[in-house]
């Protein structure tokens, strides 16, 4: 494809602004932490908020969490901030939640430290955080390649077992913030594949979120797969998408052919393969809604996520979004069709 056709074809599926947003991504952004004094601040700004955080948790009763690993940035209240990888905070608007979830029931899918499932309840829902049953169980290849990865991952936390593994990095850290925020979100131990309503012990959700989990999945058809029968409302997904192939839908592969570290990503859609795969489940309306990007701490790495937005009604997005307030989504509907048929 010439440099002129993929201009259009991100100008007819992303806007200008979407052009734009791809030539600051290429050009400017991704140098913004690249460099190693920046790197260097934020690092130390990292260091300096997990000490402050330890000292603080300490003097306020906490037993010694300092091998806890803090996916995500919390404010628990009391000035007792996580100092995490990941601060959503600032992004939160972007991801077009609804502000008021009062009555919904929704899934937070690999749920973490738990941020998104914590800010759902506060926004009134009733919320079922999924998390893996063991670092074991994520999509990595068999054999010599797996031990090492989980090996690489023992000894960067310094624990010497994967129960160890799996409580510092994600068990104790989300039981951690449930206590401190007195929260009544329930956890559930499974993998994405295997989710089921029986399990979860809801029939149906009316938002699920996915955030950043189809990558690490060796078949993220088979994980959307397993979550469209549960989905009766706004399924959220939060996901890089590949440049390549804006007319035709491609699923580029980035799991390299040796293994290097503790990478455990595999695979990166386009928007249309995405739009496509969630088509073929059912859901009739998909569209990416925004994007976020976020600095990974320590690292200092600058990294860009679209939003997409999937229903399986024919209405707007907007009209499809499941709310306490059932009979105004119903009076919208009856609205629409009655202009739709008068021809506005």
């Amino acid at each position: 494809m010439r440099l002129y056709q993929k201009v259009c074809a991100v100008i007819a599926d992303e806007g200008m602004s979407g052009l734009l947003r791809r030539i600051i991504r290429k050009f400017s952004i991704t140098s913004e932490a690249s460099s190693n004094d920046e790197r260097a601040k934020v690092r130390e700004e990292y260091e300096r908020l997990v000490s402050d955080f330890n000292a603080r948790a300490l003097a306020m009763g906490y037993c010694d969490i300092k091998k806890y690993y803090w996916y995500h940035t919390i404010d628990l209240g009391n000035g007792l901030v996580t100092p995490g990888t990941y601060d959503y905070r600032k992004a939160l608007p972007r991801f077009q939640f609804p502000e008021d979830m009062s009555g919904m029931n929704v899934l937070d899918v690999g749920s973490a430290t738990g941020f998104f499932a914590f800010e759902f309840e506060r926004r009134g829902a009733n919320v079922v955080s999924v998390e893996l049953p063991s670092i074991a169980d994520w999509d990595m290849p068999h054999g010599k390649d797996r031990q090492l990865t989980l090996d690489n991952m023992m000894a960067y936390h310094e624990v010497s077992t994967v129960e160890e593994l799996q409580y510092f990095l994600l068990d104790g850290p989300f039981e951690f913030c449930r206590k401190a925020l007195n929260s009544k979100i329930r956890r559930c131990h499974s993998t994405i594949y295997d989710l089921s309503a029986q399990k979860l012990g809801v029939d149906a959700f009316d938002l699920i979120f996915v955030g950043d989990v189809l990558l690490h999945t060796f078949s993220p058809l088979r994980a959307l797969a397993s979550l469209a029968p549960l989905c009766r409302g706004t399924l959220i997904v939060s996901s890089d998408l590949a440049n390549e192939g804006h007319d035709e839908p491609i699923m580029q592969y980035i799991g390299g052919e040796e293994r290097s570290g503790d990478n455990r990503s595999w695979w990166i859609p386009n928007r249309l393969c995405l739009e496509k795969m969630l088509k073929r489940l059912g859901f009739k309306n998909v569209a990416v809604v925004g994007h976020h990007t976020v600095v990974l701490r320590p690292e200092g790495h600058v990294y860009d996520r679209f939003i997409i937005h999937a229903t399986k009604c024919e209405l707007p997005l907007k009209l499809c979004t499941p709310s306490k307030h059932h009979s105004e989504v119903e009076v919208s509907h009856r609205q629409t069709t009655t202009h739709l048929h008068a021809g506005v």
